[in-house]
């Protein structure tokens, strides 16, 4: 059990199911759920309190990019919904700092709005601050190494950190956080150095990215991209090519608008998305010899 002081112990829910809180609504119940979202501190105070008392604890923004479990979370799962956006002009440029819970698709917008330039491609992209920052999140040629200049990270060891975006060693949907498999570590702030551009040109930019976007990727509950492109190539090629565009476990489907997309068509559960992630990794080895790479993670009992 986890002691929390007052008034953050009346907002401890016990056996609360997950799947509310995942983009493809799948999940068992986590043994405690805290949802945050007054302020950083109030976030600090309950992951601290959880890494002090030896409670497994898992920090989530909008849910995108994780398999929950259907056996769920043994420990605590904290919903990251502390969402602060700050413009300035800080280190000589235009920058803006957001917290780890605030909102890709709103960063976006509210940079276009303010003539802000290099967040384009995070238009209409799914998922949170924090989870883009351990990911290195990216979309239409670029990604967050692009404009991120340095983050906040309290460690459960040392407290917290200021690091520079070079100190992320970033690569293709990776990073020295993500890299950690302790997962003692708050992703607190994240500061961009942007570039000025007209706001009209700006969202004529996103538009094109949100119209190819709706173009190529299917609406509904799903986790976004499964595997990572492998070098010189594309996951959803290799699914497609492998005869697995429309294939299906249960309510899972390989979706048939983009293979590397798969979809909860309605009452599907974590363990035939697993399935099917097998299933289509093995075939894509067996036909092209390339061992797809999951870009998701999974949390919890599996």
């Amino acid at each position: 059990m986890l002691s929390l002081p007052p008034p953050y112990a009346s907002r401890l829910l016990h056996d609360e199911p997950l799947a509310r809180y995942t983009a493809a609504r799948l999940g068992g119940p986590a043994d405690m759920l805290y949802v945050a979202r007054e302020s950083t501190d109030e976030l600090v105070e309950v992951v601290s309190a959880a890494w002090a008392q030896g409670v497994p604890a898992r920090v989530l923004g909008g849910g995108a990019n994780v398999l929950v479990s259907d056996n769920g979370f043994r420990g605590l799962i904290v919903i990251n919904d502390v969402a602060e956006i700050t413009f300035g002009n800080w280190h000589g440029g235009r920058n803006v700092a957001a917290t780890g819970g605030a909102g890709l698709t709103v960063l976006a917008r509210k940079c276009a709005a303010r003539g802000l330039a290099g967040l384009e491609w995070a238009a209409s992209v799914p998922g949170t601050i924090g989870g883009a920052v351990v990911n290195n999140a990216g979309a239409h040629g670029s990604d967050m190494a692009a404009t991120l200049r340095d983050v906040v990270v309290l460690d459960a060891e040392r407290g917290p950190e200021l690091l520079a975006c070079a100190d992320l060693v970033y690569g293709y949907r990776t990073s020295v956080l993500k890299q950690r498999a302790d997962r003692r570590f708050l992703v607190l702030l994240a500061t961009f150095a942007l570039e000025v551009d007209e706001p009209e040109a700006i969202h004529a930019r996103m538009d094109e990215f949100i119209a190819y976007r709706k173009r190529t990727q299917p609406p509904g509950a799903s986790l976004g991209s499964i595997f990572k492109n492998p070098p010189g190539d594309y996951a959803g090629r290799l699914i497609e090519a492998a005869g697995l565009k429309g294939y299906r476990i249960g309510s899972v489907q390989v979706s048939p608008v983009h293979a590397n997309f798969f979809v909860n068509t309605g009452s599907a559960s974590a363990s035939d998305y697993y399935t099917l992630i097998r299933q289509v990794r093995e075939a894509v080895y067996q036909h092209s010899g390339v061992e797809l790479e999951l870009e998701i993670e999974l949390v919890g009992e599996w």
